[in-house]
């Protein structure tokens, strides 16, 4: 994988604008880059039931500019894109419940919006490069293990499809415009900064939260497979694919270390943790429909062609986050 000297030698002095940078790999992704020295512009809607949190930018006062601004405001794009050198387009909606609650809502931040971000790119700034962040629920329940870019795309939910247009549309202007883009397509991220008030992002949050605070957590179903990315990884996988020719027009898997049930993931953070105490529950049947089952990716794609490899074991990443919110929680509650 390239040095962080390389990634220096790329962005130091760019300017560098990342949509939903007050989220959880959003705000990961602005802390590296500003380290990088790139000059980062942050836009984030701040809508509480979505990820982003000021805090997850304590420290870089001075550092970062931040517009509290929503990407379906799209009078505000043009003047956000012009003149910025790289573009991490992290904003969406990501709950899958949420998405089938209100699908316009969800269509419009994570389809509509898109299409309107691109407008403005290609109107007002045609060189721009841009990273996508994308999603493995767009694969909806797999075929075959593990899944490579090449199964079908057939999401079970609305949020699955209005992501399927957004990542489509960056792929489109890629082909017939060129705007230089490249979508990620992740799995599971965790790590400090993510949501845990509640599982719209992530369940694993909601174990996380409720472990910190003595509490008991359930575990639905038990025997499916996943993996997970440590969002330093998933940090890495964007710097990547913006610096590296090769990713541009392309979609990638991001995966992580082997896969576990989550029954296991549960046993691993008990034990990690010191203690705790979980429950086995059948699925809720709203939720089980929306089920994928086992997932896993396979991410050598990326391996082959731009160098990326999860560093972080499953245990480690587990360990860090823990740590992260036994001195955070309040901040993120």
């Amino acid at each position: 994988m390239s040095a962080p000297t390389n990634f220096r030698r790329v962005f130091s002095g760019k300017r560098v604008l990342v949509t939903g940078g007050l989220g959880f790999i959003g705000s990961n992704l602005v802390r590296r880059l500003v380290a990088l020295g790139a000059r980062v512009t942050v836009v984030d809607a701040m809508i509480p039931e979505y990820g982003g949190n000021r805090r997850n930018l304590a420290g870089l006062a001075g550092r970062v500019r931040v517009h509290r601004a929503d990407v379906r405001d799209w009078p505000r794009l043009p003047a956000l894109v012009r003149g910025q050198h790289y573009l991490f387009n992290l904003a969406g909606q990501t709950s899958h419940m949420d998405s089938m609650r209100d699908p316009l809502t969800d269509l419009d931040i994570n389809c509509r919006a898109q299409l309107a971000i691109l407008e403005a790119c290609r109107a007002h700034n045609p060189d721009v490069r841009i990273v996508f962040a994308s999603t493995r629920q767009i694969y909806g329940k797999p075929d075959y293990l593990p899944v490579d870019e090449k199964h079908p795309l057939r999401p079970v939910d609305v949020n699955g499809i209005n992501k399927i247009a957004g990542e489509a549309f960056h792929l489109l202007y890629s082909r017939v415009h060129g705007i230089r883009a490249t979508a990620l397509r992740l799995t599971n991220t965790i790590g400090p900064r993510m949501r845990v008030k509640d599982a719209r992002q992530t369940f694993v949050g909601v174990w996380i939260r409720r472990l910190v605070e003595g509490e008991p957590f359930e575990v639905w179903g038990g025997e499916q497979l996943r993996d997970f990315t440590y969002v330093d990884d998933a940090v890495d996988a964007f710097l990547l694919a913006a610096a590296r020719r090769e990713a541009e027009g392309g979609v990638f898997n991001l995966g992580g270390p082997p896969p576990v049930t989550l029954h296991r993931l549960a046993e691993l953070l008990v034990e990690i943790n010191g203690g705790g105490v979980f429950a086995v529950r059948e699925f809720p049947g709203d939720r089980k429909k929306i089920d994928i089952g086992d997932y896993h990716a396979d991410d050598r794609l990326i391996a082959r062609k731009l160098g990326w490899k999860p560093r972080t074991d499953l245990r480690a990443a587990l360990t860090r986050t823990l740590a992260y919110y036994r001195k955070e929680l309040r901040h993120y509650l």
